[in-house]
């Protein structure tokens, strides 16, 4: 089966959607593949600082998160902390029905020209050919897409993380605040979502049990507890032992080299990547989710888009 497409977005995460959403506003549709069945939530929880908030302002959607997260500062213009999946699902709400295809992986790109314009094509992994006038690549760390334009791969920063979300349902009576704990090779956190979660962290230097505890929460909350969390106050002790199994995750920390971005090739034709796939980075400054919607907010004018094949 073959099928046409002005714009094709691999993968539905935060930069996907909120690119989708973006096009959608200057009057473009746009087809977003997703490997996965549903939206991906990995992550639990994230900071939105007001750089991110200005961007779902622009995409007309930071109104449906403001009513629900607050900030941390009395002025209202601070940093939020929000559910990854609420943040997505906020976003998909805005598109058309059938933007999403879910379970959907493209295994090749190929390009040639038809009628004096670019075209891509895309092999999907079902057998179906998808030809797309431009390709976005939002599809992660490992981007296939970064890979087809050439771009290094992204490098270990010798680090890796734990993340979860902490559910106290009688409340957790704590301060509307953040907290952070530094010990030696290790750095610890939490920020309350609202009354009854937090968002908790761990960074530390990677070891070789690192691939060993992916997959297995049970194994890193113990690791966490019996290593980790003994280096930082009670209070995150007990944070880390509410955790929701669901939402713990272990991961290496993962970065692109920025004179690979700077000298390498992000854009090529009409195929071009965003989000993480373009720029990965460590979360000390809590930016990656913030660029990635921030990009995408700013990219499109009113004017539309601009690529090798002209004008949208």
């Amino acid at each position: 089966m073959e099928a046409k497409e002005d714009v094709v977005i691999v993968g539905a995460g935060i930069a996907g959607l909120a690119t989708a959403l973006a096009l959608k506003r200057v009057g473009v549709r746009a087809l977003v593949l997703e490997k996965s069945d549903g939206l991906r939530a990995t992550g639990a929880a994230l900071g939105l600082y007001p750089n991110a908030w200005t961007a779902l302002e622009a995409l007309g959607v930071a109104h449906k998160l403001t009513s629900i997260y607050a900030p941390f500062t009395k002025s209202g213009d601070g940093p939020r902390t929000v559910h990854r999946r609420a943040l997505l699902e906020a976003l998909a709400e805005e598109l058309p029905i059938d933007t999403i295809r879910f379970s959907s992986k493209p295994i090749s790109i190929e390009t040639h020209t038809e009628e004096g314009s670019s075209i891509t094509i895309l092999r999907m992994e079902d057998g179906t050919i998808i030809k797309a006038k431009v390709l976005v690549g939002c599809d992660g760390v490992h981007s296939m897409v970064a890979q087809w334009l050439g771009l290094k791969a992204p490098v270990h920063s010798g680090r890796s993380a734990v993340r979860g979300l902490a559910v106290f349902p009688q409340g957790h009576g704590l301060n509307h605040e953040v907290q952070q704990f530094l010990d030696l090779g290790i750095r610890a956190g939490y920020a309350p979502l609202n009354d009854k979660e937090l968002y908790w962290f761990v960074v530390f230097k990677s070891s070789p049990k690192d691939e060993e505890m992916i997959g297995k929460p049970e194994l890193i909350l113990k690791e966490v507890i019996d290593n980790f969390a003994k280096h930082c106050p009670q209070i995150f002790l007990e944070v880390v032992r509410h955790s929701d199994l669901s939402t713990v995750t272990w991961a290496p920390l993962m970065f692109r080299l920025p004179w690979a971005l700077i000298f390498g090739q992000a854009c090529k034709g009409n195929i071009t990547v965003a989000g993480d796939a373009m720029h990965p980075m460590t979360p000390d400054l809590g930016q990656g989710g913030c660029a990635a919607l921030r990009m995408r907010s700013s990219s499109v004018g009113t004017s539309g888009i601009h690529c090798e094949m002209g004008n949208f």
